[in-house]
């Protein structure tokens, strides 16, 4: 068992980055790619500095609290198909580059980067938001055999496949990534009834995932929902049985209750404030066993920040009971 996986079975509780690519696109100084999101900043002197003050917030936040950190390089967009029509075509190691380009911050952390893990982000083909866009199983080995292939040999501390909408695409990666010696994480997209957007129920996905791939997944997420649709997949028993309760660990909620559809076609900033948002978030944890915690749409250092200190409120409690 290596030094990451160690980490998922012991820790009480691992913290994780909130928004990132959402949080750039705010930015009018910064130009997100249209096809590599924010891979491409690492080659832009005023976008590298962007994306490392945004890392350091996150990890600052981590080692301020003395939580274990699972932070992303920024990959998830950098498949063949996508830099062959960036700008960035000319570049020959972009996902190779973007973990280097992490490592470099967590190496500077002295003591604490042994605390930090650092992974590489990998992304559905199509739209996260359209599982009709969805790869087959078969058509999936083949598409995202690169990049996997990419980050395995930058020798990240794990991949994690995040926004995932469709079971057929998932096990394609799964089974990609069953095949090399890495830990791996699966993130889903789900409606509130619990379902993944193709209309998938989340438990039979983790099901066939399991039963199906050789290596299966260390654990598996939910990101890019309101902590409320969490609550309400959760409070269906049958979604949540005490199986799938032990399989899905980790969440990275928006800070918005509309849907993702509702988000694509605002023009303001839908969010919750960080106290609220983060109770949200607390209450889960206490309900629903999951142990790694952090922030999609909406969420920026604030909302990491009030997670952090209320987890860390309520292991004084238990530790100090009145």
């Amino acid at each position: 068992m290596n030094t990451f996986e160690k980490t998922v079975k012991e820790a009480e509780f691992i913290l994780t980055e909130g928004g990132m690519v959402e949080r750039i696109r705010r930015d009018s100084r910064l130009k997100l790619d249209p096809q590599i999101a924010h891979a491409g900043l690492i080659y832009e002197e005023e976008g590298k500095k962007a994306l490392e003050h945004i890392y350091r917030e996150y990890i600052d936040i981590a080692q301020k609290y003395d939580f274990p950190m699972f932070t992303y390089a920024p990959t998830w967009r950098a498949n063949p198909e996508r830099i062959k029509q960036s700008a960035y075509k000319n570049k020959k190691n972009i996902n190779q580059d973007g973990v280097a380009f992490l490592k470099n911050i967590r190496d500077s952390y002295g003591d604490f980067a042994k605390k930090i893990f650092v992974g590489g982000l990998m992304a559905c083909k199509g739209d996260a938001y359209k599982p009709e866009e969805a790869l087959s199983t078969a058509e999936a080995k083949i598409f995202h055999q690169t990049q996997i292939k990419q980050l395995a040999e930058s020798k990240v501390d794990f991949i994690k496949a995040a926004t995932m909408p469709a079971l057929s695409e998932v096990m394609g990666i799964a089974q990609l990534l069953s095949d090399i010696d890495i830990p791996y994480i699966i993130s889903f997209v789900i409606k509130p009834e619990g379902k993944l957007l193709d209309g998938t129920p989340l438990h039979i996905a983790i099901e066939e995932i399991d039963s199906k791939v050789k290596n299966p997944p260390l654990f598996f997420m939910l990101n890019c929902v309101h902590p409320s649709a969490f609550k309400t997949a959760f409070e269906n028993e049958i979604q949540f049985s005490e199986k799938i309760k032990s399989r899905l660990l980790g969440f990275q909620a928006n800070t918005s209750a509309k849907t993702p559809e509702e988000l694509e076609q605002l023009t303001y900033l839908d969010t919750t404030e960080p106290k609220p948002y983060a109770k949200q978030m607390i209450d889960l944890y206490q309900t629903t066993g999951l142990k790694l915690m952090g922030g999609c749409c909406g969420s920026d250092c604030t909302h990491i920040a009030e997670i952090a200190f209320q987890i860390k409120e309520l292991e004084k409690e238990k530790n100090h009971p009145a």
